[in-house]
């Protein structure tokens, strides 16, 4: 497992739920809910900064069957933009069902999906970051695929 904190990213229409974990790539805790509009360059210079993250891990919303959908493309786009902002690696992986998971999570815990979306977005970000964490460190590489920042993924 290499050492350093990482952000999660989960890119919404809307929103962009960010997560981040600890030095040891252990757990992956809720950041900030971001609305898509302020979600720029700026915010993840800020983001990198403050956390020290040595790379951004962004969720790519594959339809179940493993294709493309629209927010596939949105969010390689989304990625491709980060990584030429960003001095530091991003990686695209496979977050399939990571919004309901956390939907699910909250509801059991008692809240309405209704007044919980910004919530729901940060709990979708530290699943899609901790899946990746959990990856690493079992399969001894790094998760996902490395983002070109001149739009090759």
């Amino acid at each position: 497992m290499r050492p350093g904190v990482r952000l999660g990213v989960d890119v919404g229409k809307a929103r962009v739920g960010v997560a981040v974990c600890d030095r040891d790539g252990l757990l992956a805790t809720p950041v900030a809910t971001i609305a898509r509009a302020d979600a720029d360059e700026r915010a993840f210079r800020i983001l990198v900064e403050e956390y020290g993250a040595i790379e951004i891990v962004i969720g790519l919303p594959l339809s179940l069957q493993g294709g493309d959908t629209a927010s596939t493309t949105d969010a390689r786009e989304f990625a491709t933009a980060v990584a030429g902002w960003i001095g530091v690696p991003v990686r695209l992986v496979d977050e399939r069902l990571s919004t309901v998971s956390a939907q699910r999570a909250l509801h059991a815990a008692g809240r309405r999906t209704k007044g919980s979306r910004p919530v729901i977005d940060q709990v979708a970000a530290v699943i899609i970051l901790q899946n990746a964490l959990d990856h690493e460190r079992s399969a001894g590489q790094p998760p996902g695929s490395l983002v070109d920042p001149e739009g090759e993924v």
